[in-house]
């Protein structure tokens, strides 16, 4: 599998790359035997780039993650996981609704500051069970997830010594890269107007429908040499079911005119005899500014039909056509 470089890095990773959300539990249980095989047959697959985080689970992606790579040869693969949520043990009854099923028994509280990313990444190698880790991303900064009350304090914390930790690790050679891992682009342009970082971890904003990272940060990655990770290329699953009733855009239901531009795409992907998920997969690859995208499951079989449809040629005219309809350009 191809390998693309991680910013001005030594780091490579594989072209397409493994999330952890899916074998912590995201929406529905997963069995350790599951979440294993999943690995494993990503492993099998030639891909070795595996992304987590403690969120996942409340730790439980992590350490499946870890038995599974424990085995491999350490400088065969890339891992990353993230910074921003400690975990804090709590009663069963108290374990927050995070969309996990069957989460370990712990609840988050945000810490984006010197001390709290310290913590989190000793934490993270007791979880994972390895001696290594590769690239940190700072989870979910930005108002999408706390407000924008409440971000100003987490900013704050994150520039005024986060930042500190972050190169400190880099610079001692405990860590390879850094960036963030987070939902919204506006963050992203702010944090970069006044710090270095080497990638994003971007979830839904670089997609075949939602281009909101075209306009910006596209054009200030490769000024910056900053390199995209991009996740979420289904946009929570429309691109690949189609806009069949019930279905999903940006974590909530989708819109009438989410589903009139999905069901133009899949038009288009069917008159030239492709899946639309293959295209949505794709789609990122496109760009030069892009490392790897990351595909999200806990069935080896579903990793298997993402991998057979990436291998499916889209035709230029078809691009031509998606980009029509596609929003926020």
């Amino acid at each position: 599998m191809k390998r693309r470089r991680i910013g001005q890095t030594s780091v490579e990773v594989t072209e397409v790359s493994l999330g952890g959300a899916a074998i912590g539990g995201l929406y529905r249980a997963v069995s350790r035997e599951s979440a294993e095989e999943t690995i494993a047959a990503a492993w099998d697959a030639g891909i070795r780039y595996f992304d987590t985080a403690p969120f996942y689970g409340f730790g439980l992606s992590e350490r499946r993650m870890g038995d599974v790579l424990r085995d491999k040869p350490r400088d065969s693969y890339v891992l990353s996981t993230k910074v921003g949520r400690l975990l804090r043990p709590v009663p069963d009854d108290q374990v927050p609704d995070h969309s996990y099923v069957e989460p370990l028994p712990f609840t988050v509280d945000y810490d984006y500051t010197y001390d709290g990313i310290m913590r989190s990444f000793e934490f993270s190698f007791a979880r994972l069970g390895l001696n290594r880790i590769d690239i940190l991303f700072v989870h979910d900064i930005g108002a999408y997830t706390h407000g924008e009350e409440a971000n100003r304090k987490h900013l704050r914390d994150l520039m005024d010594s986060g930042l500190k930790a972050l190169n400190q690790l880099k610079s001692e050679c405990s860590i390879s890269a850094f960036g963030l891992g987070v939902n919204e682009v506006e963050v992203c342009l702010d944090i970069m107007s006044g710090a270095s970082i080497d990638c994003i971890l971007l979830a839904g904003r670089y997609t075949l429908l939602d281009r909101d990272a075209s306009r910006k940060l596209l054009q200030l990655c490769a000024k910056t040499q900053t390199s995209l990770v991009v996740g979420g290329v289904f946009n929570s699953g429309i691109l690949a079911t189609g806009p069949v009733p019930g279905a999903h855009f940006d974590y909530g239901p989708a819109s009438q005119d989410i589903l009139d531009r999905v069901r133009r795409m899949e038009d288009i992907a069917r008159g030239h005899c492709i899946p639309l998920a293959a295209a949505a997969m794709q789609f990122p690859l496109q760009d030069p500014n892009v490392a790897t995208v990351l595909i999200g499951t806990a069935k080896p079989s579903s990793l298997k039909r993402n991998l057979d449809d990436l291998a499916k040629q889209v035709p230029q005219e078809a691009w031509q056509a998606f980009d029509a309809i596609a929003i926020n350009k």
